[in-house]
Order: C-alpha cells, then structure tokens, then sequence
C-alpha cells in the first residue's frame, strides 16, 4: 500500500473513530443491538447467556461498586481469573469508573505478581477463587497499596479480614449505590471524561532483563485495532466465536472483547483449555484464533487418528480429499489461480470428507481460522489446508495492540505472516528489523522511560526486535529475533534469562541456556562452575575433580535437580523448565558459547548443541 493510500485509509478511521472510547462504543453497540447475546458461560451442558443490554448494565453497577470501595479515575485494578463473564465485567467496570485494568497471568508466581502489582500501584485486586488467593497472599505485605481485594468464590475469601470482599456483596453494591440518581450521575461523568487517549488497559509483557513492563494501551489503539480487523475480515454478521486464552494475551483481548463490541458478537467462555475440543464442538464458531501449539496439537490428533484406520480404502479415500484440499488452497494462494476442474473436485471431496472432518473437530462453520504468537509452522499450515481450512497467520505484539499484519482471504501466501494491515506503516531496517508505526503502537511503557526510548525512535517507528523479510508482493515473513525473547509454540513470552539466573543462583550452576522457541514447553542446557564443583565434590566424599565425570555422577545430578526445583517454585508454570541436561564441560570465551564479557552467545550454543537440545524434546 502507497503513501496516499495509508494516509487515506487513516483519516477514514479518525473520521469514524473520533472521540469514540470504549464506554461509547458499547453504548452504540447496546442502542442497536442490546437485545442480542453477548458473553455465554458452560453450567454442565447448559450455557448462561447475557445480551449486550446485560453487558452494559452490569458493567455500569460493577463501576458504581468500586466507585464505592474509593476507586478513584486512574486507579489500577488488577484482575487474575480465567475466561469467564466476571472478567469481562470487572474490566467494564473497572473503564467505567475511570480506573485502569489490567489482567495479570494466573501462572505468575508470588514474586512475580507483587512486582506488577507494585509497578502500577494496584489499589483493587478482583480473584476467582484460591487458586489465584494463594499466589496472592504471600505477596500482600509488600502490597501497601493494595486496599480492597475481590474474590468471585465467597468461599475462598479468609474470614475475617476486612480487605476481602465477595463478588456476590461487591455487585450488589454496585447496584444498590446505582439506584442513586446522584450515584449514577456521578458514573455518568465519569465515563464522559474518559478520551480516546487514556489507557484503557496495561498488559505485561516480559523483558530480557527479567522485569516484566507495562505496556500501555489506550481506548484509540483497541478500537483502532478492531476496525483494521473488521475491515479484513470475512465474517459474517454478529459472528460466534470462543475465548480460552487468557486476558493477559493481547490476541484475546482484541478478539474476544474489544472487537465483540463492535460487532455485537456471542463469545462462548472456556475457562479450561482442556475442554477446548468439547467447547468447540458444542459452539461451532464462526470464527477460531489458535496459537501455534493449539493447531500443532489438533493436527497431532487428527494424524493419530489416521494413522489407526485399519480400512485400506477409507485411509486412501481420506488421503486423497487431504490431498485435493491442499491443492485447492495453494491454488488460491496470491498470484495464482484455481483451475475449474480442480474447484469442481474439491467441492465434491468438501462435501463427503472434509466438511464432516472438520465438523467432528467443531470447526466447520469456522469463515475465519488464525494463528499468531509465533510463526505457524508452514507444514502444519499445509496439513490444514488438505482439511479445506485456511489458517491465516499474522504478526504483531502487544506493543502494536496486536496484528499489524495478516494474510487474508483475498491474499495469503502459506508459510508467510501476510501483509501490512491498512493504515498501518511498515519497513524494515538496514539490519532487516521490522518496524511499525500507526495508530495501534502504543505510546510506551508504565514507569520505564528507558525501555520506551528504546522502543519508539525519535520518527515514531517502534522496534519489534524481529528480523523479517519482505517478497516483492509486500508478504512478510519472520525470520529470526533481534531480542532474546523466547515465544513458546503456546504463544506465551519468556525471558531466558530470568530463568537462567534464577538457575545460576545456585553455586555448582556455571551457566545454564534456557530454551524453548516455538516449542512445546521450556528445557535447560546446564554446565558446572569449574571452580566450585571440585569443591562441593570433595566436602560430598566425591573423589574426582573431572568436570566430565562430576555432570555424570548421582549425587551432583540430584544437587542440580534439586536447583532446577528451586528455580521452578519461583516461575510461572509456562517458565518453569520441564526438561534438563548438565553437559560434561563448562561455556567459556574460548570455546565461543561466552563473549569476551562472558555474556552467553545464544546462537552459538543452540547450534553446537542441536543435538542435544532436541533430544530433550524427543525423550
């Protein structure tokens, strides 16, 4: 897209966009289409339903309670609970009240969870239940701040302490301060003062110094986001869809919250991702946002399946219409064009294979299949095209509010992350950084000057630390990472280095390479101290001094277990290092895994140890 074209494609938005904040969007959204569904919980096999009217009003009585618990306009409200109604409404009323929200991962670890809370000032804390309690509890004396603490399970709240409070009693608060006019009114105004600029939400997202930042999202950035989205999508009117990844990604706050909104949705909650499958097949979506690993472990699935059939026939029937399926698809890749004989066979395979494949997965009235997070792996991209179904990859971060770019139904190329969204500026620089500026960038991080000046430049380009690569057709493809940044094939952001240093808090630890880009789950490459293992063998009645035979030893391989352990009870579960291995030398200059500063060379050590690292998948 031309100059012109961006520069047009932004003022149309402005245009539609001025002076719109969330509040008013789903006030509009309320006027018009109130009455139909919008957020559906699972009680057994019944599901209970609020309308977007419901939405609203319950919104406004949540903003009425915090209001009377003392929330005043830029306080922070942090939210830790899985996909359900009181997320949605809590966040609402957070905005309402003119408060900031922000969702803090369930997995987060006491530590973690009193920084961040810490860093934003939290006054207000909303829980589900003990689960999420007990990672609070031990971080409240370092939470002064923290006044009033919320917990949607009455049951779970210690008795006795006057900081907690019940869901139940907090909204019905909530409603009574707003059968007050006075009440009301005073919401009212709060509402009206939100602008377009304020933050409507902080996300968290994870530094390769280990601190997590607070990137700072505003009312304009989301709903600029959604129509970018609603302009390239093929969904039809008040689409259907599910929501299971946590608020704290930016993928699900865009597409199960703020783009709902506008398109008067009915999002289904699945607050536990191993009912994902039944959840799917009970909703039919029409539409299905999917990390890598999500799509890598349906394909797993589907593959085991197939494997199984013991009818020669079948097996060849179904591999055949798997084969057309493909074939079809790449056929509508951008630049070519399907042939009438090959569209005339895959509607016939669609309609006695594939269609019915797809239904048993829950996914055949999906119009709208994505992946992002991470790059999806183009033969996993290619196995769901022999389904009939388009995966269509995008790219972005939280820093952007989410997708910058996206292969579209009218343009996609597999194995690339699409094109640049309209309105949207994309380039790269000499060293092939991506680099992005429009008006879903955020304006920089809470508290963190430092990192926001190393984020924006002085143009208002933002630095996504990745390295791309763009075909003469615009289509961009992610290549490698400036930044040390794991993404897991789950989607979830992690710093190694906090993990490497919580593991070489430990004495007989030289070094450690946590890894796990686009995998499954984190491993850890380890080594001895040279100096220190010698001497803890001695004091343990261990005779040797070798390096090499110290790492194969029992007692020094307990040792190191054990301070795997310890660094795991201080991680988020995605953190925490499933698998491990003491390699029989140390990492120095010399034998190039250091720098000369000693500071670890991590595409050095992922090449020597290749083997070693995949081994640690395959076992």
């Amino acid at each position: 897209m031309g100059e012109s074209e961006i520069q047009q494609v932004r003022a149309e938005l402005a245009r539609e966009l001025a002076g719109l904040t969330i509040p008013g969007a789903l006030a509009a959204t309320v006027e018009e289409h109130g009455g139909r569904p919008a957020y559906s919980d699972r009680d057994g096999t019944e599901w209970n339903t609020l309308t977007w009217a419901d939405v609203r009003r319950r919104g406004r009585e949540t903003a009425a309670g915090f209001a009377a618990l003392g929330l005043e306009p830029g306080d922070v409200v942090a939210l830790m609970m899985p996909n359900r109604s009181e997320h949605v409404l809590a966040d609402l009323g957070a905005v309402h009240a003119g408060g900031i929200p922000t969702t803090v991962y369930a997995t987060l670890a006491a530590d973690q969870i009193a920084f961040v809370a810490a860093d934003c000032a939290a006054r207000y804390a909303v829980l589900d239940g003990r689960d999420q309690l007990d990672r609070w509890l031990p971080a409240l004396e370092r939470l002064p701040e923290l006044r009033r603490i919320i917990v949607v399970d009455a049951a779970a709240g210690p008795a006795g302490d006057d900081r907690f409070l019940s869901w139940e009693a907090f909204t019905e608060l909530g409603r009574e301060r707003l059968a007050d006019p006075a009440a009301a009114a005073e919401i009212d105004r709060r509402t009206a003062a939100i602008s377009p600029d304020d933050t409507v939400t902080l996300l968290y997202t994870s530094g390769t110094t280990g601190n997590p930042k607070g990137v700072r999202i505003t009312h304009s950035m989301v709903l600029h986001e959604a129509a970018l989205v609603k302009r390239s999508s093929v969904l039809p009117d008040h689409p259907s869809g599910v929501s299971y990844l946590p608020f704290a990604h930016i993928a699900d706050r865009v597409l199960s919250y703020y783009l709902p909104i506008r398109l008067a949705s009915h999002i289904h909650f699945c607050p536990d991702p191993t009912q994902l499958t039944a959840i799917l097949g009970a909703v039919r979506p029409h539409s299905f946002f999917g990390v890598p690993r999500i799509w890598e472990k349906v394909m797993a699935g589907i593959q085991a399946v197939l494997a199984g059939e013991q009818d020669a026939a079948k097996k060849a029937a179904v591999a055949h219409a798997l084969d057309v399926g493909r074939r079809y698809v790449e056929s509508q890749e951008y630049g070519n064009t399907t042939p009438p004989e090959l569209a005339e066979e895959f509607a016939r395979m669609d309609a006695a294979v594939l269609t019915p494949m797809r239904a048993l997965l829950g996914l055949d009235r999906v119009r709208q299949a994505s992946s992002a997070a991470a790059p999806l792996p183009e033969e996993v991209a290619r196995f769901f095209a022999g389904l009939g179904l388009k995966i269509f990859d995008a790219y972005g971060m939280t820093e952007t509010t989410g997708a910058i770019t996206a292969n579209l139904a009218d343009s996609f190329k597999l194995g690339t992350v699409g094109r640049a969204f309209p309105g949207v500026e994309l380039k790269l620089a000499e060293d092939g950084e991506i680099m992005v500026r429009g008006a879903t960038c955020t304006p920089g991080y809470l508290n963190r000057p430092d990192a926001t000046a190393d984020l924006i430049d002085a143009d208002g380009w933002v630095r996504t630390g990745d390295i791309g690569v763009l075909d003469e057709d615009g289509f961009l493809r992610v290549v490698d990472r400036k930044k040390e940044l794991i993404i897991t094939a789950g989607g979830e952001n992690i710093a190694p280095s906090l993990i490497e240093n919580h593991l070489k808090e430990h004495p007989l630890i030289g070094q450690a390479l946590a890894y796990g880009d686009r995998r499954p789950y984190v491993v850890a490459l380890i080594t001895l101290d040279g100096e220190v293992a010698p001497v803890w063998a001695a004091a343990h009645g261990i005779d040797s001094t070798d390096l090499a035979a110290l790492a194969e030893h029992p007692l020094v391989l307990e040792e190191v277990g054990k301070a795997v352990e310890d660094a795991n009870a201080r991680l988020a579960r995605v953190q925490q290092v499933k698998k491990w291995r003491l390699l029989p030398a140390e990492w120095t200059a010399e034998s190039e895994e250091l720098t000369p500063t000693l500071k670890l060379k991590r595409r050095i050590v992922h090449t020597k140890y290749t083997d070693a690292i995949d081994t640690l998948y395959s076992s």
